[in-house]
C-alpha cells in the first residue's frame, strides 16, 4: 500500500511529542458531533492527549467557550466573525480575573490553526469548507486525523499533491475499518474493498415507496445521532457514495474494487477480501469515539477507547445487496469519481443544496439525487490532464450551488402543489 495516502503499514515520521509528555492536539470543528467526542476521549486519557486549540463554526459559542476552559486551550478560532464578541464574553464568564485564550476569528481561522504547532490535527469540519485547513495541516507537517470527507472529495488531487505517505489517518468509522483490516496483507493481495451502509431509515423500501418520504422520515436514522445533513445524506446513500470515492483516493484501489453492501446492524464498519479468499472485517459496536481514537493515537490503540461486543449475548448480523434503482446514489458517485477534475466538488456541492431544498419542502426526496445527476450531466467531462486548482474547486462548487438551486426553485411548485393534496380532508 506504498502509494495510498493511508497506509497503515507506514509510520508518518510526524513531529515527536514534546518531552515524552501527552501528544498535542488541536480540534476544528469542536463543537459537532466528532468533536465532542474527541475531547470526551481527551478528557479520559489526559497522560496521553492534551488539547491546544479548538474551532468552532460560531453557532455555539457556550459550549466552545465551556470546551475551551476546561481543556486550558492556548487558542479558541470561530469562523463566524460576529460572535468573536459573544465568545470573548462567554470566556470571560467561565476564566474570571485569569487570561483568557488567544481568540481568531473568520472565515480562515480554522486554516490558521490547523497550522499550528502540534502533533496532530483532528479536521471534524462538515463540508468542502474543510479543504483549506486539510491543506494547511499537511503542507505544515501535521498528523491529519480526517473525519472531513468532504475535502477529500472536492480537492482530493490537491490532497494527493501535498500528502506524505502515512501522514493521514481517516476518522470516518468505513475507512478507520479499512485502515485497519488493510493490515492483514500487502496491497498485491487486496482483492476487494467492502464498504458496509446502515440502509438507513429507508432500507427495503422502493423507489416508488420513497416519493413521498417527508423530512422528519429521513432525519430519523435507526443507528447513528449526525447533523441533519450527514443524516439526509445516509437516507439517501450519497454519504455511500462519497465514502466509495474516498476510499479510491485513499488507498488507491480502483472503483471496480470497491463493493458497497448493506448492513442494518451497523457493527461490521467495513471489510477487505484478499486474493486468497480470506475477508478481514474490523465490527465494534456503532460508536465513534473508536475511529476517532484511532485518528489520534496511532499507531498505538487507547484502551476502552469505546464499548465492546457482549460475547456471552446471542446477537444476528445480517448482510443485503445494494438496491441500486432505489438508490442511485453510489452508481452516480463512481461515475463522478471516474471523471475526476471538478465533477466529485460539482457532486458534493449540488447534493448540499439539494438536501437543504428537500428539509424547507422544495424538492422531493428522490428529487435529491435526481437533481444532483442534472447538474452534473450539465456540467459535463473535465478536459483531460487539467490540473486542479483550489480557484478550479471553489468556482465549480459555486456553480453547482446557484444551479441545483434553480433547478430545485423549478421543482417547487409541484412539491407545495403535492403536499396541500396530501393533506387536504378527504
Amino acid at each position: 500500500m506504498t502509494d495510498s495516502l493511508a497506509d497503515p503499514h507506514l509510520r508518518y515520521s510526524a513531529p515527536a511529542d514534546a518531552a515524552g509528555g501527552p501528544r498535542e492536539i488541536v480540534i476544528l470543528g469542536s463543537t459537532g458531533s466528532v468533536g465532542t467526542q474527541a475531547i470526551d476521549l481527551v478528557l479520559r486519557n489526559p497522560e496521553r492527549f492534551t488539547v491546544t486549540a479548538l474551532s468552532a463554526a460560531g453557532g455555539r459559542v457556550e459550549l466552545l467557550a465551556e470546551q475551551a476552559h476546561r481543556l486550558r486551550v492556548r487558542t479558541v478560532a470561530v469562523a463566524q466573525a460576529d460572535k468573536a464578541g459573544a465568545l470573548r464574553e462567554a470566556l470571560a464568564a467561565r476564566y474570571g480575573g485569569e487570561p483568557l485564550p488567544e481568540i481568531l476569528a473568520g472565515p480562515d481561522a480554522a486554516t490558521e490553526l490547523a497550522r499550528s504547532e502540534c502533533h496532530t490535527v483532528l479536521n471534524g469540519i462538515t463540508g468542502s469548507i474543510g479543504l483549506a485547513p486539510t491543506l494547511a495541516a499537511l503542507e505544515a507537517g501535521r498528523t491529519l486525523a480526517l473525519a472531513n470527507k468532504e475535502s477529500l472529495i472536492v480537492g482530493g488531487p490537491l490532497v494527493k499533491a501535498v500528502a506524505k505517505p502515512g501522514q493521514i489517518i481517516p476518522v470516518d468509522s468505513e475507512h478507520a475499518a479499512l485502515f485497519q483490516a488493510l493490515l492483514g496483507g500487502t496491497r498485491a493481495e487486496v482483492r476487494k474493498l467492502v464498504v458496509t451502509a446502515s440502509g438507513g431509515p429507508f432500507r427495503g423500501r422502493t423507489k416508488a415507496e420513497l416519493a413521498g418520504v417527508t423530512p422528519a422520515d429521513a432525519l430519523a436514522h435507526p443507528t447513528w445521532a449526525m447533523g441533519p445533513v450527514i443524516t439526509i445524506n445516509s437516507a439517501t446513500l450519497v454519504n455511500k457514495g462519497l465514502e466509495v470515492i474516498e476510499a479510491h483516493l485513499l488507498y488507491d484501489i480502483p472503483f471496480e474494487r470497491i463493493e458497497v453492501v448493506v448492513h442494518p446492524q451497523s457493527y461490521v464498519h467495513s471489510m477487505v477480501e484478499f486474493t486468497d479468499g480470506s475477508t478481514l472485517a474490523q465490527a465494534t459496536p456503532p460508536d465513534m469515539r473508536g475511529p476517532i481514537a484511532i485518528g489520534l493515537g496511532w499507531p498505538e490503540r487507547v484502551p476502552d477507547a469505546a464499548p465492546a461486543f457482549d460475547w456471552s449475548k446471542a446477537s444476528t448480523w445480517e448482510f443485503f445487496p445494494l438496491d441500486t434503482e432505489a438508490f442511485p446514489s453510489v452508481g452516480l458517485a463512481r461515475h463522478v469519481g471516474a471523471l475526476g477534475g471538478t465533477a466529485p466538488a460539482v457532486f458534493n456541492a449540488a447534493n448540499e443544496e439539494c438536501v437543504d431544498a428537500f428539509l424547507s419542502g422544495h424538492l422531493p426526496f428522490n428529487g435529491i439525487v435526481d437533481t444532483v445527476a442534472e447538474v452534473v450531466a450539465e456540467h459535463g467531462t473535465p478536459a483531460a490532464g487539467t490540473r486542479l486548482t483550489v480557484s478550479d474547486v471553489l468556482q465549480a462548487e459555486a456553480w453547482a450551488r446557484a444551479r441545483a438551486r434553480e433547478l430545485a426553485a423549478r421543482t417547487a411548485p409541484a412539491v407545495r402543489t403535492a403536499t396541500a393534496s396530501s393533506e387536504a380532508p378527504a
